[in-house]
């Protein structure tokens, strides 16, 4: 019974390191019977606010806001004060962090932000696997940038066909990926650094997310790696350009991913082409594609862009998973999100 509240406690403050580590809004506090432990409260500060304890910190507003919570809660939860007290290593971290000059929410809203997504379904029990199973990112937290493009933040599809590849590795083991709208990179490096993908392409249509991948396979490790490179993918327009005798120097594409990649109506169709097109070289080629149906109607005219361009679309079966089941990635159960595998 002793093991199992300790396993229990861990769990919990294994969570709540992991959804700071995500910049997750609403954080699942430990409770507190273990915000009160002295241990506990040793752990949280060596894992996320001692110096140096992370290499890419979050913003300095979310860890104001978070400290200022953990600490309230700490002390609420202290019921006799000659038993329990208040780190002095978090309370000194939260007057460091107060001292500091605070920028405004504007400006923080323009910044990039570090985020570390925890890959809690991976097989780690093979030593090729490495360790911590993380994926860390520089993302920009506002849902649109300046340029038009959504291409700037990891978004909920991609986490969730990550976890399926991740339960399901052969599907891309030892196989060439191109990813569509690649956005942060988060499947290519996946599918790169944890799935041994021969090659993983993150291609986008926008130049300006192409060219902040190079920042995001150096963080995960994999600047100059022969197994991920970026490119430029415009959907609807011709994947071999009048220069080029062959596209991608002639290699050959086993399966192509894409997330969230249907959320405009308007660019469905230029989607659809560009399957095609990619079919029509490689006719044996796999495709799977999440979308986040956040409006049946778009996820509706997809379907009918496919069913016109003779495509068949089978959804796989895999569970969105609870909110409170979630031990990383964390995202949204509120909204379905689907998988499909697309074949013609």
């Amino acid at each position: 019974m002793a093991q199992d509240k300790l396993e229990s406690g861990t769990d919990r403050v294994d969570r709540f390191c992991r959804q700071y580590l995500q910049l997750e809004r609403d954080l699942d506090y430990p409770s507190a019977l273990l915000l009160r432990d002295a241990d506990v409260q040793d752990s949280l500060y060596r894992r996320l606010f001692a110096d140096g304890a992370l290499p890419h910190p979050p913003p300095q507003r979310y860890q104001l806001r978070v400290l200022k919570e953990l600490m309230s809660r700490i002390e609420a939860s202290i019921e006799d004060w000659d038993l329990h007290g208040v780190s002095d290593d978090l309370m000194a971290s939260l007057s460091t962090v107060l001292s500091l000059p605070l920028p405004s929410e504007v400006a923080t809203a323009q910044q990039k932000s570090y985020v570390t997504y925890t890959l809690s379904h991976l097989d780690t029990s093979s030593h090729s696997i490495p360790l911590p199973p993380c994926i860390t990112l520089l993302e920009s937290r506002n849902l649109i940038s300046a340029f038009g493009t959504t291409g700037l933040r990891t978004w909920e599809a991609a986490l969730h066909l990550g976890q399926f590849l991740s339960v399901n590795p052969s599907l891309v083991q030892g196989r060439r990926i191109l990813e569509l709208g690649a956005g942060t990179g988060y499947m290519s490096i996946l599918c790169a650094k944890f799935l041994a993908s021969t090659m993983a392409i993150a291609s986008d249509g926008s130049d300006d997310v192409v060219a902040n991948l190079a920042e995001n396979f150096f963080l995960n490790g994999l600047q100059g790696s022969e197994r991920i490179r970026a490119m430029d993918v415009k959907w609807g327009h011709a994947l071999v350009g009048t220069e080029d005798e062959h596209w991608n120097g002639g290699q050959p594409i086993d399966v192509v991913i894409g997330a969230d990649v249907t959320y405009d109506k308007s660019v469905i169709p230029a989607l659809v082409g560009t399957l095609e097109d990619l079919i029509g070289m490689f006719p044996q080629v796999m495709i799977l594609i999440a979308a986040t149906e956040r409006n049946r109607e778009t996820f509706n005219v997809f379907l009918e862009v496919c069913r016109k361009g003779h495509f068949t679309v089978d959804e796989i079966d895999f569970e969105l998973p609870h909110c409170r089941d979630q031990r990383g990635p964390f995202y949204s159960d509120q909204v379905p999100i689907r998988i499909c595998k697309i074949l013609k």
